[in-house]
């Protein structure tokens, strides 16, 4: 495998509903760019920016903690934990998460971002829009910020994606010493998150990333919702 490079994609301004996300992007990596999209490209984009040009923004009154309590628990299908104000949740996607992905953060005050009704779609949507822009074809992965169990710290993940495989299977195959791997399944499009954030960061404005230098073998339809949220039968903790 080459080696891969992340590339923050900066001059990205103000989304508000209506916003033409694959639009803003092709300004942003237009002539004039520092970095310029190519075929084969992996581009990531965080999920706050997809629910803001989506329209899944709301109003909440941030000094009432019950409000965002019955905005967590309208957005969730099951509460699995509760502990304060803090809900452990499962969302309508499938997601288990911490308070149905509601988030207060790097928004006007006063609204809450939901997360967005089908990201699968939505990174379709973002990767046919640049396809028709600037005639490259990329992959396009919606990324958000998550806990995890048993671990301190957070990091990004992948809630939808369009153009490439969210795991590769690698079961069957010979490991580096020639045994077979049983049960080895890679959530390639997370790891993609995570490297991506590297660059944009939880504080700089940077809501877009390139990732280049993918193997061309990851390219193909692929879906989080389906091959990366796990069945409640394969479940052992619900």
């Amino acid at each position: 495998m080459s080696a891969m490079e992340l590339h923050p994609i900066v001059g990205i301004g103000e989304i508000t509903n209506g916003t033409n996300l694959a639009a803003v992007i092709a300004e942003a990596t237009g002539p004039s760019a520092a970095v310029h999209l190519h075929d084969g490209d992996v581009v990531v984009v965080t999920q706050k920016v997809v629910s803001k040009a989506e329209g899944r923004m709301v109003a909440i009154d941030v000094d009432d903690p019950q409000a965002k309590v019955a905005l967590v628990e309208s957005e969730a299908v099951r509460v699995l934990r509760r502990r304060g104000d803090l809900r452990i949740t499962e969302t309508t996607h499938g997601f288990i998460c911490a308070n149905s992905g509601v988030d207060l953060s790097n928004v006007e005050a006063g609204t809450a971002a939901l997360l967005p009704v089908d990201p699968d779609r939505s990174a379709r949507r973002i990767r046919a829009d640049l396809r028709r822009l600037l005639g490259v074809d990329v992959a396009v992965i919606i990324s958000d910020t998550f806990g995890r169990p048993w671990r301190r710290g957070v990091t990004d993940i992948a809630l939808g994606c369009a153009g490439i495989a969210a795991v590769i299977d690698l079961r069957g195959t010979p490991d580096a010493t020639g045994r077979i791997l049983a049960a080895t399944e890679v959530c390639i499009v997370d790891e993609l998150c995570a490297a991506a954030e590297l660059v944009m960061g939880k504080d700089r404005g940077v809501p877009v990333a390139i990732v280049r230098g993918v193997p061309a073998a990851w390219f193909r339809d692929g879906s989080v919702k389906d091959e990366v949220v796990r069945a409640v039968a394969e479940d052992l903790f619900r």
